[in-house]
């Protein structure tokens, strides 16, 4: 069965609204965070994005693999990129990391209409 990535972030977002409404404050912490972490300062943007989505792979995160394919299409990453990126996954993740790393070349893309 295939998965709409842009249907997962999509339903993924959705909540997210909810829940700022309902725990604003752990919201609020958890978006200073991901502000901080993905500064650019030694690390590009590209290079943070790739390690997201390899720990999105290591973590069997669906929403993280697509998040971060889209961000990773619209900054411009090429496909080869991420599979390196996914080789890296799935040598330090072996069979289940294989698994995730195929959906996410499949998310990538879907974001970057290489289907």
């Amino acid at each position: 069965m295939s998965k709409d990535y842009n249907e997962v972030i999509n339903g993924i977002s959705e909540y997210t609204k909810e829940l700022r409404k309902i725990i604003p404050e752990t919201m609020s912490g958890f978006s200073a965070m991901a502000g901080a972490a993905t500064q650019t300062n030694v690390l590009d943007e590209k290079t943070k994005e790739l390690i997201a989505l390899a720990l999105g792979v290591a973590a069997r995160c669906d929403g993280c693999l697509g998040y971060h394919t889209k961000r990773l299409a619209q900054i411009g990453t090429s496909r080869e990129e991420v599979a390196e990126t996914l080789g890296m996954a799935i040598y330090m993740g072996g069979g289940p990391s294989l698994m995730y790393a195929a959906d996410a070349l499949r998310a990538f893309d879907q974001f970057n209409n290489n289907k």
